[in-house]
C-alpha cells in the first residue's frame, strides 16, 4: 500500500504540446532496455558526465548500484514509457543539506517538445514538497548546451552566472552556466 501511495505521489501528468502524458516514477531494473535507448545515444550523452552505455550489463549495474539507492532518481515517462531520467541530489553534509542539484537526460527523439522542461518542474516541485530542509535546487550546464539552458529558464530557474573552467566533461575542462530555483520562487 505504501509503495502504491509513493507511486501516486510521484506520478504527475501534463498534456500540453508534448503529444502525450508526462509522468515521473522510480526507474527499475526492468527499464534497462528503455534506459539503453537514451543513455546509449551519443547525442544524449554529449554534454553529460557519463559516456554512452554500450553494455546492457553495465547499465544494469548502474541502475542497481546508483539509481535504486538514490534518494530522488526518476524515469521521465511519456504515456507510461520511460524516455529519460531526472534526479535531484541530497547532500548529506549539514552545511549543504539546504541545496540539491538537478540533473536530467531525455531520449533525442523527444527533444523540443517541452518534456524535459515539464519533468524539471515536476521534479523540483516534488523535491521541495518532500524535503522541508531544501531551499535551493541548482543545475549546471555546459556553456555550449543552449537547449538545456532554455529548458531550465522555461522551468523557472534563474541564470546566476558562468563558472569558468569548472568541470571536466569528456576529458575537457569546461565552462558551466549555473542556474538555481529557490523554494520561495513563484511556481511557474
Amino acid at each position: 500500500m505504501e509503495e502504491q501511495e509513493q507511486e501516486q505521489q510521484t506520478s504527475r501528468t501534463s498534456g500540453g504540446s508534448t503529444g502525450g502524458v508526462i509522468s515521473l516514477r522510480p526507474l527499475t531494473l526492468s527499464d534497462v532496455d528503455d534506459f539503453m535507448a537514451w543513455a546509449g545515444d551519443p547525442d544524449v550523452a554529449r554534454f553529460c558526465r557519463f559516456e554512452p552505455y554500450v553494455s546492457r550489463d553495465d547499465a544494469l549495474t548502474y541502475i542497481a548500484g546508483t539509481v535504486l539507492p538514490h534518494p530522488y532518481f526518476r524515469a521521465i515517462c511519456v504515456d507510461g514509457r520511460p524516455v529519460g531520467q531526472v534526479s535531484v541530489t541530497r547532500n548529506e553534509a549539514p552545511a549543504d543539506a539546504h541545496r540539491g542539484e538537478l540533473g536530467y537526460a531525455l531520449a533525442s527523439e523527444y527533444w523540443g517538445r517541452g518534456i524535459a522542461t515539464e519533468a524539471a518542474r515536476m521534479a523540483v516541485a516534488e523535491a521541495f514538497r518532500g524535503r522541508p530542509e531544501l531551499e535551493r535546487v541548482e543545475a549546471m550546464v555546459v556553456v555550449e548546451n543552449a537547449a538545456s539552458q532554455r529548458v531550465l529558464e522555461k522551468a523557472g530557474f534563474a541564470r546566476e552566472g558562468l563558472l569558468r573552467k569548472y568541470q571536466k566533461v569528456k576529458g575537457k575542462t569546461r565552462d558551466l552556466v549555473v542556474f538555481s530555483r529557490l523554494s520561495t520562487d513563484a511556481h511557474s
